[in-house]
Order: C-alpha cells, then structure tokens, then sequence
C-alpha cells in the first residue's frame, strides 16, 4: 500500500502533537495504559483513524 510521503509527514506530526499535550496535562510518572487511553480519546475527539 502506497502511502504519500506528505500524508504520512501529517499524520505522524499531528500523533506527536497529542502524544505532547497529553503528557503535558497529564505530567510524568503515570502507567503507560493511562497515557494510552487518553490519546486514544484524543485521537477520537480529533478524528484521526486508529
């Protein structure tokens, strides 16, 4: 499956973009599953596919 070079360099911005805010509203030192299920709900709100 060919994936455009642009639509590729999007989305990976757009996934760092919430991995950041999500630990900067959530702070270190929680569980992984607790930042995961957050950027999952942020991926939701933002609509990006997962």
């Amino acid at each position: 499956m060919f994936v455009p070079k642009k639509l590729l360099n999007d989305l990976t911005y757009e996934i760092i973009g919430v991995a950041i805010e999500v630990h900067k509203y959530l702070g270190p030192g929680l569980l992984e599953s607790v930042y995961q299920s957050c950027m999952y709900e942020e991926f939701r709100v933002m609509e990006i596919p997962t």
